[in-house]
C-alpha cells in the first residue's frame, strides 16, 4: 500500500520508523532483534537506508597505492523484501544520486517493482567522505529531482531504452525530503522551498523531514509550505539523543540547531543513561505536542536501536 493511502485511510496518527541496513557480514537477525519490539505499535510502513559505495586506498609494499571500492552496508532491496515477508509490513527503500548511473537506477526500481515494494523514498544522497561536495556518477543523477523524473517515466511506461514497446508502467508513491532549518546548501529557506515545491509539482506524493529539536520550527516549515502550495503529506522526522557527543555531532553533520534547554539538559549529563532519558523525554513531548499540530506520521530515526523509541512510542501509541 502507498503512504499516502496509509495516511488517507488512518483514523490518529501513525508510527513509522527508519533502520539501516546491518554493516556487511552481519546477520541479518540483528536487524528483527531491533524491528520486533516496535511491532508492538503496528508501523504502517518502514524506511530502509541506501548507502553508496566508499573508497579505501590500500598501500602495497612497493608504496603504490590500490584505491577498492566498498560498500559498508549493502542490502536494502533484500531487506526490503525480507521485511516484507516477515512482518507483512510496507518498506520505503531509500534510493540516492551518488554512486548510480540511471541504468543501475532503473534496474533497482525494476527488482522493487517485482517485489511489490509500492514506496520510494528519493534522495541526493551525501558526497563520498574523500570529498568536499557532492558529485554524481558518470551517467547519474546530480539532484533529487532528476530521480524523481526518472521515477515518474517509469510510472507512465518509460524506461531508459526508448525502443521499449508496451513497457510496464511502474506505481511507485514517491517522498521527497524536506529541511525545517533548509538544506545546507540552500541559500535560504525561501529557495530551498522553491524547489521543493518543484519536487511535488514533477510528482511528488509526500515529504519527510530532517530531524529537527524545536517544533516551533517545523510549525514554521509546515506553513510556508502551505503558503507555497505545497499540500502534500509532511511528516516529521524525529530522533532522540542518546549519547553526549551528539550535541556536536549532529549540529556539523545535519546543519541544525538545539534548543537551549535540551543542550542546557544533555551537558549536565555524568552518563549516556542519563543523556538517553533526556532524550526520550525530551522526543516523548516533541510527538505529543506534534500529535496535536495534527501530524499525519510520527517517523523516528532510529540508527539500528530500538529502545529509546520503544520507550517513546510505549507513550504515545
Amino acid at each position: 500500500m502507498k503512504i499516502t493511502e496509509h495516511i488517507a485511510n488512518a483514523k490518529k496518527t501513525l508510527f513509522s520508523f527508519e533502520i539501516l541496513p546491518p554493516l556487511k557480514g552481519e546477520n541479518i537477525e540483528n536487524l528483527y532483534k531491533h524491528i520486533d519490539p516496535l511491532m508492538e505499535f503496528n508501523p504502517p510502513f518502514i524506511d530502509v537506508t541506501y548507502h553508496r559505495e566508499e573508497f579505501v586506498y590500500k598501500k602495497h609494499e612497493n608504496g603504490l597505492l590500490e584505491k577498492k571500492s566498498i560498500r559498508k552496508r549493502p542490502g536494502t532491496v533484500g531487506i526490503c523484501a525480507a521485511i516484507k515477508n516477515k512482518y507483512n509490513v510496507d518498506t520505503v527503500p531509500h534510493i540516492i544520486c551518488g554512486g548510480f548511473t540511471k541504468e543501475e537506477t532503473e534496474n533497482a526500481l525494476i527488482d522493487l517493482n517485482f517485489l511489490g515494494i509500492d514506496n520510494v523514498l528519493l534522495l541526493q544522497g551525501d558526497a563520498i567522505k574523500s570529498e568536499s561536495m557532492f558529485v554524481a556518477e558518470n551517467g547519474g543523477h546530480k539532484y533529487a529531482s532528476e530521480l524523481i523524473e526518472q521515477v515518474v517515466k517509469m510510472n507512465n511506461g518509460q524506461y531508459q531504452d526508448d525502443e521499449l514497446l508496451n513497457a510496464n508502467h511502474t506505481d511507485f508513491c514517491i517522498g521527497v525530503a524536506g529541511y525545517p532549518e533548509k538544506h545546507f546548501a540552500a541559500p535560504n529557506l525561501k529557495v530551498d522551498l522553491k524547489y521543493l515545491k518543484m519536487k511535488v509539482d514533477m510528482g511528488a506524493d509526500y515529504i519527510v523531514t530532517q530531524m529537527f529539536f524545536d517544533n516551533s520550527k517545523f510549525c514554521d516549515f509546515v506553513k510556508q509550505c502551505r503558503e507555497a502550495g505545497i499540500n502534500v503529506p509532511i511528516i516529521p522526522g524525529l530522533k532522540p539523543l542518546t549519547t553526549k557527543r551528539q550535541l556536536n555531532i549532529l549540529p556539523r553533520i545535519f546543519y541544525i540547531d538545539l534548543p537551549e534547554e535540551l543542550a542546557d539538559a544533555v551537558d549536565k549529563c555524568k552518563t549516556n543513561e542519563e543523556v538517553k532519558q533526556v532524550g526520550i523525554e525530551w522526543t516523548i513531548q516533541q510527538s505529543k505536542e506534534l500529535v496535536d499540530f495534527g501530524v499525519p506520521v510520527l517517523h523516528y530515526y532510529s540508527m539500528g536501536k530500538s529502545k529509546s523509541v520503544y520507550e517513546i512510542a510505549k507513550e504515545l501509541f
